[in-house]
């Protein structure tokens, strides 16, 4: 036995729903005489015509409209009230706008004569450095003060501890704080403590905003607009880096080298047996600072923050002591 398969027709009854049958037959037109035309024309022209303002009649283009040279502008979306509706607002009236002025500005040149090109750059050096014990120059925070002053301190710890050793007549204070090579060497290269704690620290902090802050304030580009070339300006702020470390680190190793001889009552022979030493110590200071410089420089001109220059500088160089370490 098979399925009847159930048509649309099942689902109504007969009665409810016949379906349509195209018609053949044509619609007859409507037998219109003269007189009906006449009739539809007069009730046409019989209808009031819209009332047309003298202000859109430029806009709608009618003829014979007074023409007072304002223009009407539609806007199918507005910012303010009425976006709920569905039509198109209207702009207001160009008189009715309060608008704002458009001050004539004229650009005038400087005509007079510019300082030479090493007092633009001194002008750089100078705010950076100046900044550190004296207002009116770069605002360095408080906690970078304190941290350089502190590194000072530390990095003289021997010429003190020798001091002490000289006043006390103690032999041991002596041999253990004097001049020798690995005093001298180490006061410039030796890891633990200065290289990793207090070099890393100073530069990070001197180095986060360098660059960094000026390409997120934007006072690059007043740098830019003087007569100041992009050479100037890498040139003064790795001289201003390298002052400031040059301070911390070769100052003080000047300072020990000397504060030892004076203390110790040398003489020129002992200058002549230590000079070398001390001179071997100054260059490889000397290379310190333009690697901790460069390292840091390259560091803030790729970021537009303090965090990410200082973080990454510390991370370089405690990284790469970890590696050497693992493989030596």
């Amino acid at each position: 036995m098979e399925d009847d398969i159930p048509s649309v027709d099942d689902l109504f009854p007969d009665d409810d729903f016949l379906p349509s049958k195209p018609s053949t037959e044509s619609i007859p037109e409507p037998d219109v005489e003269n007189d009906d035309i006449e009739s539809l024309m007069a009730v046409e022209q019989a209808l009031p015509e819209p009332e047309i303002l003298p202000a859109d009649a430029e806009f709608m283009g009618e003829k014979g409209g007074v023409v007072t040279g304002r223009g009407r502008m539609e806007a199918a979306f507005g910012t303010g009230d009425g976006d709920e509706t569905a039509t198109a607002q209207v702009a207001q009236v160009s008189s009715e706008v309060q608008t704002g002025t458009i001050f004539h500005q004229v650009y005038r040149p400087w005509r007079g004569e510019l300082n030479s090109r090493w007092v633009r750059n001194w002008a750089i050096l100078r705010y950076h450095i100046y900044g550190l014990f004296s207002k009116g120059h770069k605002p360095w925070p408080v906690m970078t003060k304190l941290v350089l002053f502190g590194v000072l301190i530390t990095s003289i710890g021997d010429l003190l501890m020798l001091t002490v050793g000289a006043a006390t007549g103690v032999e041991a204070i002596e041999r253990l704080a004097g001049i020798s090579r690995g005093n001298l060497y180490g006061h410039v290269l030796s890891f633990w403590f200065r290289n990793a704690c207090t070099y890393p620290i100073v530069t990070a902090l001197i180095i986060g905003g360098m660059i960094s802050e000026d390409r997120r304030n934007g006072t690059s580009a007043l740098y830019f607009s003087r007569p100041i070339n992009r050479r100037d300006y890498a040139a003064m702020k790795f001289l201003s880096v390298a002052i400031i470390l040059s301070v911390v680190v070769l100052f003080t190793l000047s300072a020990y080298y000397l504060g030892a001889i004076l203390v110790g009552g040398e003489g020129w022979s002992y200058v002549m047996d230590t000079g070398l030493l001390f001179l071997g110590a100054f260059a490889a200071g000397t290379l310190l600072v333009f690697t901790y410089t460069s390292i840091g420089l390259a560091l803030s001109s790729v970021s537009s923050g303090k965090f990410f220059p200082a973080v990454a500088f510390i991370g370089l160089i405690l990284g790469t002591k970890m590696v050497a370490f693992l493989i030596w």
